[in-house]
């Protein structure tokens, strides 16, 4: 029973970040005209690049998620966020904005956590692919011996991506609260009284990869428990 206990409890401690940030956010998406008369999030995030002398830094829409690509020098927003009038269009694009001027100011923890990312990337994949293989090592090598390695160097790398996002969390928060919070602030683009909710929503987006890589250790839950049948 107590296994039964701490297993509900690990569930919970890895799904709740996920659940908050999805609920803040969906949130504060209505009303969805809230700033119809201040522009939507891409013209926002367009008028902060150029505000911090960021011309080069296109802003684009993309289906996979709010983010900031160093590589190719592009904030890009989900669809609602680009067009959107909300209040967490406005600000999740200020969040993204934040990224790049902490790219265009070279900033060491921002290069540092891009290191470890591409290194996170790259284990994830090679944890996946150990997970499919350790069955056919088991097989061909008739020692459990060699599938429980597989599996402990499937487990280790997997869980990378997760740890990277701890660690780097600094950056997310950075992102949201000493760069795109004053600038919000300061350049009086929140309606009153919108502030203290701004905050909540750069807090949701700051814990997005968090989410998101707590959310993919329930993906290599399942694998092992496929594995272990």
């Amino acid at each position: 029973m107590i296994w039964v206990i701490i297993a509900l409890l690990l569930l919970l401690a890895i799904s709740l970040p996920g659940i908050w940030v999805r609920r803040v956010l969906s949130k504060y998406s209505e009303p969805a005209d809230r700033y119809q008369t201040e522009g939507t999030g891409s013209e926002l995030a367009r008028h902060l690049l150029d505000q911090f002398d960021l011309a080069y830094v296109t802003v684009e829409e993309t289906e996979v998620g709010d983010h900031y690509d160093p590589q190719a020098h592009a904030v890009r927003l989900s669809p609602d966020n680009f067009a959107g009038h909300s209040l967490t269009a406005v600000t999740v694009a200020a969040h993204e904005v934040g990224h790049a001027i902490q790219h265009s100011k070279g900033e060491i923890m921002f290069d540092y956590r891009q290191r470890l990312v591409k290194v996170a990337v790259v284990g994830e994949r090679v944890g996946s692919m150990l997970l499919l293989a350790v069955p056919v090592i088991m097989l061909v090598t008739r020692l459990p011996q060699a599938g429980f390695l597989a599996l402990l160097l499937a487990v280790a790398t997997m869980t990378l991506g997760s740890l990277v996002h701890l660690l780097t969390l600094p950056v997310e928060l950075d992102a949201s609260f000493n760069k795109a919070l004053p600038i919000l602030d300061s350049g009086d683009y929140l309606h009153p009284g919108d502030l203290p909710h701004a905050r909540r929503i750069l807090k949701a987006a700051a814990l997005t990869y968090v989410a998101a890589s707590l959310a993919s250790l329930l993906n290599l839950g399942r694998w092992l428990a496929v594995l272990r049948r």
